[in-house]
């Protein structure tokens, strides 16, 4: 599912998968709009990590990878603690 899923159901989302053994969860992954100003995105990268921690004491699974930012953002998401940022554009051009 490319489009991934509400922030209101991952934990529903969390709980399904905790019934197949074999998938273990390692993270979790945002966009945030494409905006001019970092301080306008750094609201959804703080909310992607306050989630992360709800669910990792909610379920007991460690979730340590949080990946988000772009060539655009990258500096406001590791501001907010990502482990993996997406920047392509900003190495290859584009």
């Amino acid at each position: 599912q490319k489009a991934g899923c509400p922030l209101a159901e991952a934990p529903q989302l969390l709980d399904l998968l905790r019934q197949y053994p074999r998938l273990n969860p390692l993270g979790l992954m945002t966009m945030a709009p494409l905006v001019d100003d970092q301080d306008e995105v750094r609201p959804v990268f703080r909310g992607l990590r306050q989630l992360a921690d709800e669910l990792r004491e909610r379920s007991g699974i460690a979730l340590p990878m949080l990946s988000m930012g772009m060539s655009n953002d990258f500096e406001a998401a590791i501001a907010e603690g990502a482990t993996h940022v997406r920047i392509g554009r900003a190495i290859f051009g584009g």
